[in-house]
């Protein structure tokens, strides 16, 4: 394997939660949601479906011991960024129909159907983390923090994404995700500014590849 592909791999290990998670034998909720259960997801609900632009810095810890940081932007519905701080070559854009994950150095970049993805449950229009798609698997509760599991209802061996919020205030502090080999990654946010403009253009994708072949052919 080159060294450029074992980057790529580490690197977006961390976009699990983002992409379409590797297989993993998640389990779908046994026991039904209790009241609190039901009222702690509509809290959740409602803050996500409250923003409008969001963006943060965010800190991601991989299962190797690997830590990156970088920029994430949101634009509900359908849009966000996540540009990894340099030397890292990853680019990741949510183009409203699209996750586009590009690395400068392999060059060709991956498009997968938003939809598809986990990533559509933060970004949609409505968000709904307990709906026809989306099982929520257990809700967990610590001093100052909720957590929130999820898998696909249809098919829960996708994988697991946990939204982490801290209380006071309430906001989206943390996603997990574990992979094929149980093994977790932890993405982090931190310093978020909510409600801000942001330019239309950070969640435009223009390969460098056609752009290369149209000064080429031109």
């Amino acid at each position: 394997m080159s060294v450029s592909l074992s980057r790529r791999l580490m690197l977006t290990a961390g976009l699990a939660a983002l992409l379409a998670a590797p297989a993993w034998a998640a389990s779908p909720r046994k026991a039904p949601l209790s009241a609190q259960d039901r009222a702690d997801i509509a809290r959740a609900e409602a803050y996500l479906n409250a923003i409008t632009t969001l963006k943060a810095r965010f800190v991601q810890f991989s299962p190797n011991g690997a830590q990156v940081e970088g920029t994430a932007y949101f634009s509900r519905p359908g849009k966000m960024r996540l540009q990894y701080d340099p030397p890292s070559p990853v680019l990741v854009v949510a183009d409203g129909t699209f996750l586009i994950v590009h690395d400068s150095e392999l060059g060709e970049p991956s498009y997968i159907p938003l939809n598809s993805t986990p990533a559509g449950i933060l970004v949609r229009e409505n968000v709904q983390l307990d709906g026809k798609d989306v099982t929520v698997t257990r809700i967990g509760r610590r001093p100052g923090v909720l957590e929130v599991s999820m898998v696909e209802s249809d098919d829960p061996g996708q994988g697991e994404i946990t939204l982490v919020f801290s209380d006071r205030p309430f906001a989206l502090r943390q996603w997990r995700v574990v992979d094929a080999q149980g093994q977790t990654t932890v993405v982090s946010l931190f310093d978020a500014q909510a409600g801000i403009a942001l330019d239309k253009t950070l969640f435009e994708f223009k390969d460098p590849n056609f752009t290369k072949l149209k000064l080429r052919d031109g």
